[in-house]
């Protein structure tokens, strides 16, 4: 059962404006990650559905999170389809993200009052993921798809749009800001948030610090929404 309502999540979305995205097939390491994050302002998580046994690690990393980090809102990426959603939705996944629209998965996110955020790269597929449903829709790959200038042309006949982009984002001051310059809602950020050399190293303290780093930055744009 999910511990927030689709309501909170994408209130957490909007406010904190970055939701890390990461996956390690060692439990006690994204232990770790989500702690620093958590230390860094984060309240918004997506642990991604990749490797083999995935649901196993996210399954004790969210009864793990809900006592350690009790404001993390964990949710799960790189989902396709509807029996995987349902898996992690049973395992207590508040939200729902993929890289590509399944009308199938919204029936299931739907019926259990589970916030999803489709991929699109569409004008065609935004429309039709807020049909369906989205509040937030997910761009991806957002820097391939035409980066910020796609989303300041989405949001000129859209303007309701609210966008979440994932793909092409770093945690600089000048990256960052074309992004909400241009329109988006809040952005997602995989790697460039996790340095190898700091997951090797067990250097916490750096995520946490690229976290606050970003998270202030954000906010310069998001406090005056």
């Amino acid at each position: 059962m999910a511990k927030f309502s689709r309501i909170e999540v994408y209130q957490a979305m909007m406010k904190t404006g970055i939701v890390p995205v990461f996956y390690h097939a060692d439990v006690e390491v994204a232990k770790q990650v989500v702690k620093a994050c958590y230390e860094g302002g984060i309240r918004v998580f997506e642990f991604v559905n990749r490797g083999d046994f995935a649901h196993e690690v996210f399954g004790e990393l969210i009864k793990w999170t809900a006592k350690e980090c009790p404001e993390m809102i964990l949710g799960i990426g790189s989902i396709v389809d509807a029996p995987t959603a349902a898996l992690y939705i049973q395992l207590g996944a508040n939200f729902v993200v993929g890289p590509l629209l399944n009308p199938d998965i919204f029936k299931v996110c739907n019926r259990r009052q589970i916030a999803y955020s489709p991929g699109c790269a569409t004008t065609s597929e935004i429309g039709l993921a807020q049909e369906l449903g989205a509040e937030i829709v997910k761009v991806f790959p957002g820097g391939n798809v035409g980066g910020a200038s796609f989303v300041k042309n989405i949001k000129g006949p859209m303007p309701w749009s609210k966008i979440m982009v994932t793909g092409g984002v770093e945690p600089t001051e000048e990256n960052l800001s074309q992004w909400f310059k241009a329109g988006v809602t809040c952005v997602g950020m995989g790697s460039n948030l996790f340095p190898s050399e700091a997951l090797k190293n067990k250097e916490w303290k750096k995520i946490t610090d690229l976290c606050k780093t970003s998270v202030a930055i954000v906010q310069k744009f998001t406090l005056n929404k």
